[in-house]
């Protein structure tokens, strides 16, 4: 089976993506709004006005004209129009954006954005160690299988993100011969709320008297269109010899608080030039930790 299917829904992610950005930037003034940080962690956004080797001279709307002196400076990031808000505060980014359905992308969990996404089928839990690398261990209700992963992630200010990371996993105390390994690398382009994804992987399943694998790939994005919506697509491919099938999960994501969210998504499998839509819907409710 072909998967000609993808690469068109994933370049029509790329389009759309592109398109309201376009709008964005067609309504937004030539102003450019900077964050800044200072060591103590307190964030002032605003335009710079001037600065030079002494400080930084910021236009709040806050505060006004405030000058801060450079010693006291950790970061200063340029903020694209989907970080900030029409009246020119910061929006608030969710920690479940670095997650799609199944897969995830190259954007990282920030340092102690913990969260925990309970699935019909059994929890999955994610840490950020650092801000550029988490953690996650996921099981289901009866406690095989149980898969560890861990992910390691560079995002610049262009809107440009590579991830590599890997899945670890054992049959637990059903069947603790088996286990599976998944290394795999994430590109993403985009920001934290609206990106899209490909990422590329080798799924190993390992046991007694028999091994195996074949390579995967998956085509991924999300869209917040509002405060409270996103749009998900999400896919999982399977590749073996000249054979393909893959999963394919558009979602809608309900933003019910900064640290609630619920996830519908309507699934099909893709194999030997058919659609076949699966009869249940796939849940998720999203909980920080």
């Amino acid at each position: 089976m072909k998967s000609s299917k993808l690469w068109v829904a994933f370049l029509s992610l790329i389009l759309l993506i592109g398109f309201t950005d376009k709008i964005n930037a067609q309504t937004d003034t030539d102003t450019t709004t900077y964050l800044v940080i200072k060591n103590d962690g307190s964030r002032y956004i605003g335009q710079i006005l001037s600065q030079d080797s002494r400080e930084v001279v910021l236009l709040t709307k806050e505060l006004g004209e405030i000058a801060i002196p450079k010693h006291e400076i950790k970061e200063i990031r340029e903020l694209s129009t989907d970080e900030v808000n029409e009246d020119g505060s910061l929006k608030t980014s969710s920690p479940f954006s670095t997650r799609y359905y199944i897969t995830t992308n190259a954007q990282a969990v920030s340092k102690g954005d913990n969260y925990i996404i309970w699935n019909l089928y059994g929890p999955d839990i994610q840490f950020g160690v650092s801000d550029n690398f988490g953690v996650g261990l996921m099981t289901t209700w009866f406690g095989s299988p149980i898969v560890g992963s861990a992910k390691y992630s560079l995002v610049n200010d262009k809107k440009i993100g590579v991830a590599v990371g890997t899945l670890l996993g054992t049959g637990s105390w059903a069947s603790p011969e088996y286990g599976i390994a998944v290394p795999f690398g994430s590109f993403t382009y985009g920001s934290i709320e609206k990106n899209v994804s490909l990422s590329l992987g080798y799924g190993a399943v390992f046991g007694p008297g028999s091994s195996g694998g074949s390579p995967l790939f998956s085509l991924a994005g999300i869209n917040r269109v509002s405060e409270r919506v996103s749009l998900v697509f999400d896919s999982f491919v399977v590749t073996e010899d000249s054979e393909v099938a893959a999963l394919i999960i558009p979602a809608i994501r309900l933003h019910s608080s900064p640290e609630k969210a619920f996830q519908i998504g309507f699934a099909a499998v893709a194999a030997d030039g058919e659609l076949l839509p699966m009869p249940f819907p796939f849940l998720q409710w999203f909980r920080k930790l």
